[in-house]
C-alpha cells in the first residue's frame, strides 16, 4: 500500500499546498502554513468496493410538505434575519470582528429563545463563566433559563449535549474547540473543519439547533476553511464601526429565508437595542442642505433603507490624489469617476475625493451609482441638493441610466420620512402611483445637465 503524502494547509485561508513554504502564496501570510495528516491512508475505491451500499429513497420536485415549523425569539430584528425564527436541527455561522458585538447578541438571543420555552446552553470556549455572568448581570439576563458552561474540548461538549438534549446551543467560539483525534492546534484549519463538521453532524442527527460564533480575519471573512460556510444552513455577518453605535446584522447564506436580508441593532449601555425604522435612524442626524451630501433610497434584503451618501472634493498638491472611500465599493468609485471625466467631461484630475455612508452602513447595491455621481458632482461644484430630493440608478460604461428593481418600495419608504421628489432612470416602472414628483432621466449627461447647468 502506497504511503499517502503529506499535506500543507494555510491556517489564513485554507489553501492547500503540496510542501511547506514560509508565505502563502495565496493570501500572503507567513508562517501560516503547517502539516495535516491526511484524512485517508487507503485507496477509496477499495474502501467503497468492501460492501454494497443501501439504496436511497427518491421523490419527485412536486412533493407536498409543511414549511418547517419556527420559533421566534421575540427580537424582531434577529428572527427577521433568521427568516422569521429559528429552524429546528439547524447550523446558523455567526461572524464580526472583535468586540463588535457578538457574545452580546448571541447572550441576548439565547435568553429571549430560553424565556420562549426552548432548553438553551451557552458554552464559551473564551470566557470563564463567571465573566460571561457577569455580562448577563449587566444585561439584565440574570434570570433567564440559560444554562451555562465553559469547555473547549469537543468530545467533553458533545457528550454533555446528549446527555442534556437541548434545544438550542451557542459555541463561541468554533476557533477555540479542540477535538482530540485530530493533531493540530486548536484554531487550525484541521481543527475548525473538524468541530464544524462534528457539531453540525450533532445537530442534524438528534434535532439540535446549534450556534456558532466564528472570528474574522484582517480581510473580514470568516477565519478557516471555507468549507464550514458550506456545511452550515445560514450564514451571519455582525458588521458595525466602533466608532458608530449602530450595528448592522446581514444573512450571506440562508436555507431557510431571504439572504442579505438585514437586521439594525443600536448600541446602548444595556446592551443592543432593536432599531425599528433604519431610515430614519441613518437620517437623523442629517442637518440642512449641504454640497456633497445626496440620500440614496436603496433596498437591504427585503426592505428599504434610505441612507446618506456623503462627498467631499478639494484640491490635491499631491501627484497622485488621494481616493479615500468608507462605506462603498472602491472599484465602483473609480468606474463612476471615470465615467464623469470620460463621458461627461467633468474631470476629477488633481483633486483629492472623499468618500462616505452615514452612520456607518455599507452600501454595495450598484443602484446607488446614481446618488454617487450626484454626491461627487454636488461636492465638486459646491451646489447642494435639495433637501427633500432621493435618487438611484445605475450608471452604465456609456454613461445611461438602467433602472433597478423595487422602485415603488424605495419611493414608498421616502415619501414616508417626508422626501417630495426624486430622480431615477428612464425605464423605472412604478405602479399605483406613488405620491411624489419623480424625474426620469436617460443618461448621466441629462442628469448632469439638469441638476447642476452643465454637461
Amino acid at each position: 500500500m502506497a504511503k499517502a503524502s503529506p499535506q500543507f494547509t494555510c491556517t489564513e485561508c485554507g489553501a492547500a499546498h503540496k510542501k511547506w513554504a514560509g508565505k502563502c502564496d495565496a493570501c500572503g501570510a507567513w508562517n501560516s502554513i503547517v502539516e495535516e495528516a491526511p484524512l485517508s491512508t487507503g485507496p477509496a475505491s477499495k474502501t467503497l468496493g468492501a460492501a454494497k451500499g443501501r439504496r436511497i429513497e427518491l421523490s419527485t420536485l412536486a412533493a407536498d410538505e409543511a414549511p418547517p415549523p419556527r420559533t421566534r425569539s421575540g427580537m424582531t430584528e434577529f428572527d427577521r434575519v433568521l427568516g422569521g425564527g429559528l429552524v429546528p436541527a439547524s447550523a446558523i455561522l455567526v461572524g464580526g470582528d472583535p468586540g463588535i458585538g457578538k457574545s452580546t447578541l448571541l447572550l441576548q438571543a439565547v435568553a429571549n429563545f430560553a424565556r420562549s420555552g426552548l432548553k438553551c446552553l451557552y458554552i464559551s470556549g473564551e470566557e470563564a463563566s463567571a465573566q460571561v455572568r457577569m455580562r448577563a448581570a449587566r444585561l439584565g439576563l440574570s434570570e433567564a433559563p440559560v444554562q451555562l458552561g465553559a469547555e473547549t474540548n469537543l468530545r467533553n461538549i458533545l457528550t454533555t449535549l446528549e446527555a442534556e438534549r437541548p434545544d438550542l446551543v451557542v459555541i463561541d467560539s468554533i476557533q477555540t474547540m479542540w477535538a482530540d483525534m485530530v493533531e493540530a492546534a486548536p484554531g487550525s484549519v484541521s481543527q475548525v473543519r473538524a468541530a464544524a463538521h462534528e457539531l453540525v453532524t450533532f445537530a442534524k442527527t438528534r434535532g439540535v439547533s446549534v450556534i456558532l460564533v466564528g472570528h474574522v480575519t484582517k480581510e473580514g471573512q470568516i477565519a478557516g476553511p471555507r468549507v464550514v460556510e458550506h456545511m452550515v444552513d445560514t450564514v451571519l455577518y455582525f458588521e458595525g464601526e466602533r466608532g458608530h453605535q449602530f450595528r448592522i446584522l446581514r444573512a450571506v447564506k440562508n436555507r431557510f429565508g431571504p439572504a442579505s436580508e438585514i437586521g439594525v441593532f443600536e448600541m446602548t449601555g444595556a446592551g443592543l437595542a432593536e432599531v425599528a425604522n433604519p431610515s430614519a435612524l441613518f437620517l437623523s442626524e442629517r442637518g440642512q442642505a449641504a454640497p456633497g451630501s445626496a440620500v440614496f433610497a436603496g433596498i437591504e434584503g427585503t426592505r428599504p433603507v434610505l441612507t446618506e451618501i456623503q462627498a467631499l472634493v478639494a484640491p490635491s498638491s499631491l501627484a497622485s490624489p488621494r481616493r479615500t472611500v468608507v462605506g462603498l465599493d472602491s472599484g465602483r468609485v473609480s468606474t463612476i469617476l471615470a465615467v464623469l471625466e470620460s463621458r461627461c467631461g467633468i474631470p476629477f484630475t488633481g483633486l483629492d475625493v472623499f468618500l462616505n455612508v452615514a452612520g456607518g452602513m455599507k452600501v454595495l447595491e450598484p443602484a446607488a451609482d446614481l446618488a454617487l455621481a450626484a454626491s461627487l458632482l454636488s461636492a465638486r461644484e459646491d451646489v447642494a441638493l435639495p433637501p427633500d430630493l432621493v435618487i438611484f440608478g445605475e450608471i452604465s460604461l456609456s454613461a445611461a441610466l438602467r433602472p433597478v428593481g423595487q422602485a415603488e418600495n424605495r419611493l414608498k419608504e421616502a415619501e414616508k420620512l417626508g422626501f417630495s421628489q426624486a430622480v431615477a432612470p428612464q425605464g423605472t416602472k412604478v405602479e399605483g402611483g406613488a405620491g411624489m414628483r419623480l424625474r426620469k432621466l436617460p443618461d448621466l449627461v441629462t442628469f448632469v445637465g439638469d441638476m447642476f447647468g452643465a454637461g
